[in-house]
């Protein structure tokens, strides 16, 4: 398959940048919550090696001060636009931000969606420490919020089951 060989003109830039810019929002939403969400070291590696890797195909041979701030401008108002559209079109919003994704349900943790999520036991464990809590039994709700974050929902007194949570597969 051959792609076009855009030039560097202004216009070539700034439709190299809007092909790069959505290229790279599809790419990033279908990586993950975990990975867009909390940078660790490798995931800021992979960051700054991605925006080095694209800069070429945004400018070509453009390396002029003007085509520089084009390819700027462009990605910021792709941005303004796309958040914008997004803020009137519901699903739009619901996939570019993703919504919470259950990974406990009534103290019983779902393996099948932690795989999924890529939400490894110690990274749940260490959610759960930080709610005071020390194993999934405890929680009521765990959920992995589209920024990455995960949140820990406690029994309240008087609601915790009588019997014990048995481990199912979400």
């Amino acid at each position: 398959m051959t792609l076009p060989d855009l030039g560097s003109d202004l216009l070539d830039v700034a439709a190299r940048t809007a092909i790069v810019y959505v290229v790279l929002v599809v790419a990033f939403r279908l990586v993950g919550k975990r990975t867009a969400g909390q940078l660790s070291t490798l995931g800021l590696v992979v960051v700054l090696i991605v925006a080095n890797a694209v800069q070429n195909a945004m400018v070509g041979q453009n390396t002029t001060l003007v085509g520089g701030l084009l390819a700027a401008a462009v990605i910021l108002g792709l941005d303004v636009a796309v958040n914008a559209v997004a803020d009137r079109w519901k699903p739009l919003r619901d996939w570019l931000d993703g919504v919470p994704t259950l990974l406990v349900e009534d103290g019983v943790p779902k393996p099948g969606t932690l795989r999924r999520e890529g939400v490894s036991e110690r990274e749940l464990g260490i959610a759960l420490r930080q709610s005071g809590l020390l194993t999934a039994s405890e929680a009521r709700f765990v959920y992995l919020e589209p920024n990455g974050a995960i949140s820990v929902i406690p029994y309240r007194d008087g609601d915790r089951p009588t019997a014990p949570a048995r481990e199912s597969d979400g």
